[in-house]
């Protein structure tokens, strides 16, 4: 029916523009005429209208589905306040809480490995011996030291206790006695090291050194790994100081095994990294499936900003004028029927194609979703029936 309208009212006017021939029509030149003019076609244009619209009143009242096809087919949501929160994606990745290396506390060639890579060990049992010969020889040669200052010092105190020779003499061979004594407690505890046994239960990660190499004092001999005490670590930019708590809940995902679980931050960093503007966070994840590895990449949401009583559409939704203002049609009443009605609007934060509208909507509107490209205001609308 708009368009018949449109239509009758364009022809009225080319009509009165073009006028009939060998009237004169030109345009006055003065401002006065123009104005008059301006007015006088006013006047037609409005007695036109009404013209059209009894005769639109009148076919409509004969026929009733008369302009039915002229109304636009359209779906419709409401608009509702709700809460509404951005996240932001930060690269992480997976550490192991209980990383610890085995190693021998003396040194030797290793004679005796009990694991391989892979294997599951419990807490105290026999990973590695380590042969201790050159122990074994120092501790024969101190043996015969040892009898050389035990035959000293009795002959010393047989002659001390008949005070015969001086005092230094005794007091001398009663200390290379001793000072020998408490070597050889010395030697015997570290041959006691030559076993190595697991501090803590766990699965073999990585073995460093192999049957028959050299271990040395601190050296790892294997690496352990508590696969079910697994972390995820990210570096923050120091922006996002307010946005995390000890104890706050958020979300990982791991894309390459596609798994999405919640976690809780157990450890936020107290300092700054002054090369990139970064702190710590970490957070305990399950490793239930057993597929999560150290290093393994994680992505973490993390909320920056949180609106809890929001008006959110669809971003898909905003159309936008030439000129750059941004709109949306709702749905609104008329004697007709329902109309479309446009909607200056101004939008802020979105997030997974929703917008926060911070102005033009107050909720409980009916927005028009499907078909609202190309509508005009107050077009006639046929509402599409939901389900």
């Amino acid at each position: 029916m708009k368009y018949f309208i449109q239509l009758v009212l364009i022809t009225a006017l080319l009509a009165s523009c073009g006028g009939n021939p060998g009237v004169d029509t030109a345009m006055p030149e003065d401002l006065e005429g123009k104005k008059a003019l301006l007015q006088a076609k006013k006047d037609e244009l409005r007695t036109l209208t009404q013209e059209v619209e009894q005769l639109e009143a009148e076919i409509q009242a004969e026929d009733p589905d008369f302009g039915h096809s002229a109304r636009r087919l359209v779906a419709v949501i409401p608009v509702q306040k709700g809460g509404f929160k951005h996240y932001v994606d930060i690269q992480g990745a997976v550490k192991a809480d209980d990383f610890i290396d085995v190693t021998s506390e003396t040194g030797g060639r290793i004679i005796k490995l009990t694991v391989d890579e892979g294997d599951a060990v419990r807490k105290g049992q026999l990973i590695a011996e380590v042969d201790l010969e050159q122990l074994q020889k120092q501790k024969a040669e101190l043996e015969k030291s040892m009898e050389l200052a035990n035959s000293v010092y009795e002959r010393q105190k047989r002659l001390w206790d008949q005070n015969i020779g001086s005092e230094i003499q005794y007091l001398e061979a009663k200390n290379n006695k001793e000072r020998l004594e408490k070597s050889m407690e010395t030697l015997d505890f570290q041959m006691s090291k030559s076993k190595i046994y697991a501090p803590a239960a766990g699965v073999v990660d990585r073995v460093v050194l192999q049957l028959g190499e050299l271990a040395s004092p601190g050296m790892p001999i294997v690496q352990l790994l508590n696969p079910s005490k697994l972390k995820v670590s990210v570096s923050l930019p120091e922006n996002y100081l307010r946005s995390v708590k000890v104890g706050e809940s958020i979300d990982v995902h791991f894309p390459a095994i596609n798994q999405d679980q919640k976690a809780r931050i157990s450890l936020i960093g107290r300092t700054i990294d002054p090369a990139n503007r970064t702190f710590e966070i970490e957070a305990d994840v399950s490793n239930s499936s057993g597929l999560l590895k150290p290093n393994l990449l994680a992505i973490v949401k993390i909320v920056d900003s949180e609106i809890k009583d929001a008006i959110t559409i669809p971003l898909e939704m905003v159309q936008q004028e030439v000129s750059g203002k941004q709109f949306v049609f709702i749905q609104a009443d008329s004697e007709k029927g329902p109309v479309a009605k446009k909607v200056y609007i101004k939008t802020g934060q979105s997030y997974q194609g929703n917008v926060v509208i911070e102005e033009g909507l107050e909720g409980g509107e009916t927005l028009i979703t499907q078909g609202s490209k190309g509508l005009a205001d107050n077009e006639l609308l046929e509402i599409k029936q939901q389900g």
